[in-house]
């Protein structure tokens, strides 16, 4: 049965998925939203499959604090072959090689195993497969948008005709453009090799990690890299489309764009580790959004080249995920109004103004490129949108919506006054104090004792409890200890916690969301409550794959994940629970 079990291997271009078995199910070309010419994920043809004869067993492994991934398979008779799968990323002649390529080496450990090797891509979404044309070391795979080519030094009439065959030296694979390789792959392959995980274990040691949950650290912060497309700053949601919330539940959504609110999560985990280069590349980005909008509405969602038209389409041709259609491209969120959407957008830049660290750190252009962002965000603050769950068919005034515009205002201010801008600080810092008085009226309902998802509703929503995380509210306020004392009553069930509760466009949630679960780690550190918060997360990790990874949405009931993967949501929540709950170093060492 298909699962989320899978390894990820990426370089900022391309990134595949790689399931128990050693076979590559998601693959998409020529960058991270492309044509999927691998999907066998969501029911597709497209696969690059290994078989061993006799296979028993799988185990699966990273190479330490890299991105390279080890597939064991063992055969009955005791054979073992070694899947390494990678996609090449090094610097090289002054710049960062990660072309649209991934390598796959594949060598006998022990015994005289006998394998397999199956290829076949698709196109236009599912609908057919491409054409393969065979050459000399290479087979091509032709298609004007997706096209490639796999060069080996297998024998190649075996691959062509799926034939079996005894694995009695290394092979090696390389996927990449329809060109020439530089050199012969088994040599360019173990070059490459030693220079990507060279260039991770590099990039993993000058992370400033806490002392505990080292390892889960590191591999969130690889996976959240990989989910960056370097070219121009974007940051995909996920690597996925349409892997389903819960079974069945048609809530199948394409995350493979840049949402600016996800974003700016992931900006921050990776500050917070002094990973400042995913900065300084989404700053670009941001500044682009800004010009492109000029002071207007900006939409949620981008593609990550800053594509405005994610027109949502399904495709028909794909089953789905365990059979669980949709499968659907694009996303119609592009189309939504929300507002906490200019928030994300100087939340995300703010500590360009302040951190010395930066080859470029921002200063007053800057400044006054983002003040039409804040002016947006204080003309709109009082009014509906679709909300952070980005609701289909009602709009409401949203209280997470209100506090980001908040935050707008507010980081203006401080960035103002770090530029001593004093006449600017004032003028911000009026409105941030005109939004937070209205949000602290209208969102609180004092019968139900909690600051609730929208102005002037009853029902609670988990985003709330980013109150405190922005700074909107003190931890210690009784207010907000009471919100999180009702979380706990009506959206929690054992560890994990619900977006809300209430009926959405397709009926009630039945899975957890992740992120929310982190939300309220984050909120029970802050009020205290240590311990319990400690014991929440230490129960989060133990629902992440065999490989360290997590998902969109957790099952409370069997604790089966499910939503697309890897979600960086979930990633960046590892990262600051352990930064937040984690002992000093100096009481470590």
């Amino acid at each position: 049965m298909t699962s989320l079990e899978l390894g990820i291997i990426g370089n900022g271009t391309v990134a595949g998925l790689v399931d128990e078995s050693g076979d590559c199910t998601w693959l998409c070309l020529p960058r991270l939203d492309g044509e999927p010419v691998f999907n066998a994920l969501v029911g597709g043809s497209g696969a690059f499959r290994v078989e061993l004869t006799g296979q028993v067993a799988a185990r699966q492994r990273y190479v330490r604090n890299t991105a390279v991934l080890e597939t064991e398979l063992e055969a009955e008779d005791g054979s073992v072959v070694r899947i390494t799968d990678f996609a090449p990323r090094f610097m090289d002649r002054g710049r960062m090689f990660r072309p649209a390529s991934t390598v796959r080496q594949i060598t006998p450990v022990k015994g005289m195993p006998r394998i397999s090797v199956s290829l076949s891509a698709s196109r236009d979404k599912g609908a057919s497969d491409m054409p393969m044309k065979r050459g000399v070391s290479h087979v091509s795979f032709i298609d004007d948008q997706a096209g490639f080519r796999i060069t080996t030094d297998a024998p190649l009439s075996y691959i062509m005709d799926e034939r079996e065959f005894v694995l009695d030296q290394e092979i090696a694979f390389i996927l990449g453009p329809d060109e020439s390789l530089s050199d012969a792959v088994g040599a360019l392959t173990k070059d490459w090799l030693e220079r990507t995980c060279s260039h991770w274990q590099d990039w993993s040691r000058r992370l400033a990690t806490p002392p505990e949950w080292q390892e889960a650290v590191i591999r969130a912060a690889i996976t959240l890299k990989l989910c960056v497309y370097e070219e121009t700053g974007g940051i995909v949601a996920a690597l996925t489309t349409s892997i389903p919330e819960h079974a069945d539940s048609e809530r199948n959504w394409d995350y493979r764009y840049c949402w600016l609110r996800d974003a700016y999560f992931t900006v921050t985990a990776l500050n917070r580790l002094s990973a400042m280069g995913t900065l300084e590349g989404y700053m670009a980005f941001l500044r682009n959004t800004v010009a492109h909008t000029q002071g207007g509405h900006i939409q949620p969602v981008f593609g990550i080249a800053l594509e405005e038209d994610l027109t949502e389409t399904i495709a028909d041709a794909l089953p789905g995920y365990r059979g669980m259609g949709p499968v659907r491209f694009g996303n119609q969120a592009a189309e939504h109004i929300q507002h906490d959407v200019y928030g994300h957008v100087i939340l995300g830049a703010s500590q360009a103004f302040f951190d010395e660290r930066l080859q470029s750190k921002a200063g007053r252009l800057e400044f006054e490129h983002f003040e039409v962002v804040g002016e947006r965000a204080y003309a709109v603050y009082n009014t509906p949108d679709a909300g952070i769950w980005e609701y289909r068919g009602r709009a409401h005034v949203h209280t997470s919506s209100a506090i980001m515009c908040w935050a707008a205002c507010d980081r203006l201010a401080r960035i103002a006054g770090t530029l001593e801008l004093e006449e600017r600080a004032d003028y911000w810092t009026v409105r941030a104090n005109e939004i937070r008085e209205v949000v602290l009226r209208e969102a609180w309902n004092e019968e139900r004792q909690a600051f609730t998802g929208a102005f002037g509703g009853d029902a609670l929503d988990a985003s709330v409890l980013l109150m405190a995380e922005i700074g909107f509210i003190l931890p210690n306020d009784p207010r907000f200890i009471a919100t999180v004392d009702r979380v706990d009553e009506e959206l929690r069930d054992g560890y994990h916690v619900y977006r809300y509760r209430e009926a959405d466009d397709f009926g009630k949630p039945k899975t957890a969301f992740t992120a929310c679960t982190f939300w309220h780690i984050d909120a029970l550190a802050r009020t205290g409550r240590l311990e319990e918060a400690r014991a929440m997360f230490e129960d989060v990790l133990a629902h992440r794959t065999r490989l360290g990874l997590l998902s969109e949405d957790i099952d409370t009931h069997n604790g089966e994940l499910w939503g697309n993967f890897p979600q960086t949501y979930s990633m960046v929540g590892i990262i600051n629970a352990a930064a937040r709950l984690s002992l000093s170093w100096d009481a470590v060492v």
